[in-house]
């Protein structure tokens, strides 16, 4: 049984780990505020990844478009698999460690 998180996403078909409470879907982690989709740059942490997005700057002085990189930390639920390279949604909850402020909701295809 998985609930509505409020946002339009698909919900996850696997069943999470027992005792899971850091999950959007069945465990008690609210979400809310910002989104962020990003591409999966590193997954070596346990249960976490670091995400990146990339969006073009315009620089007025010069009359041209420069590259901006942020990345942020990203928590994975137990009942979703994201590897490197992997397109995600990460959506803003609760800090949950130092660096974490967000929970990965969906892996695009």
């Amino acid at each position: 049984m998985t609930k509505d998180i409020g946002i339009k996403v698909n919900a996850p078909k696997e069943e999470p780990r027992k005792g899971d409470k850091k999950n959007p879907f069945n465990g008690t982690l609210p979400v809310r505020g910002k989104l962020f989709e990003g591409k999966v740059v590193k997954a070596k942490g346990k249960d976490t990844v670091v995400l990146q997005k990339e969006a073009p700057v315009y620089f007025s002085k010069f009359k041209r478009y420069g590259r901006s990189k942020n990345s942020i930390h990203a928590h994975v639920p137990s009942n979703l698999q994201v590897n490197e390279g992997d397109i995600v949604v990460a959506a803003e909850c609760r800090p949950l460690a130092k660096s974490v402020s967000f929970v990965v909701v969906e892996v695009k295809e």
